[in-house]
């Protein structure tokens, strides 16, 4: 093996003029009944888990008139163990709230009662957040570093997106607290809240 070397696409007998292509080598390679070859696969399973934590505030204002609810402000402290890349944790949290916010306030799959045709097949009609639907986003973090792993990270991929529609969904409920509002579903509509709003009607909390 120490007198082959890999070169231009072809393998070579260092010293003489002997080659074969990487082609040939693996048709040389190949199963007689010319299945795959040069398969490889490995499992990694841990003993352990990581368990990322943190904390989400939202506050937000309802318009009386309209139901519509703007989230005027949001932090949130997470700790993910070691941060590798900072600038791109930060991104992954933001990206997760938006995420959230729509699955709070906006998104919402609607079918006709009688055919079960759906209803908001595009963006046209299947409404999602914007940039301007979103709050300035304090982010911090408590570096505690795992001790499960050599590199005594912990897991962020879905933190943003797990933590903002709680509390969203809990600052809308304390604002409506003097209407005796309790729970709502998600998502939260203008016009499910002016319903709320105009009649004090907390048994039609649904969408």
């Amino acid at each position: 093996v120490a007198d082959i070397e890999f070169t231009d696409g072809e393998f070579r007998i260092v010293g003489t003029d002997r080659t074969r292509s990487f082609q040939s080598v693996a048709q040389a390679a190949a199963p007689a009944d010319g299945g795959a070859s040069f398969d490889e696969s490995e499992t990694f399973a841990p003993t352990t888990s990581t368990y990322p934590n943190g904390i989400h505030v939202c506050e937000l204002e309802i318009d009386m008139g309209t139901g519509t609810v703007e989230v005027i402000d949001y932090s949130v402290v997470d700790d993910f163990g070691k941060t590798i890349n900072p600038l791109m944790l930060k991104g992954q949290v933001h990206g997760g709230i938006a995420q959230g916010l729509g699955q709070a306030l906006l998104e919402c799959c609607n079918y006709e009662s009688e055919t079960g045709q759906l209803l908001s097949a595009t963006f046209m009609d299947y409404t999602m957040p914007r940039a301007d639907d979103l709050p300035s986003i304090r982010f911090k973090r408590n570096e505690v570093p795992c001790t499960t792993n050599p590199l005594g990270i912990k897991g962020a991929g879905e933190a943003g997106a797990i933590g903002a529609p709680p509390a969203i969904i809990n600052a809308v409920v304390n604002a409506l607290a003097e209407f005796g509002v309790r729970h709502v579903d998600m998502p939260v509509r203008p016009a499910q809240l002016w319903q709320i709003i105009r009649s004090g009607d907390t048994d039609n909390l649904t969408t």
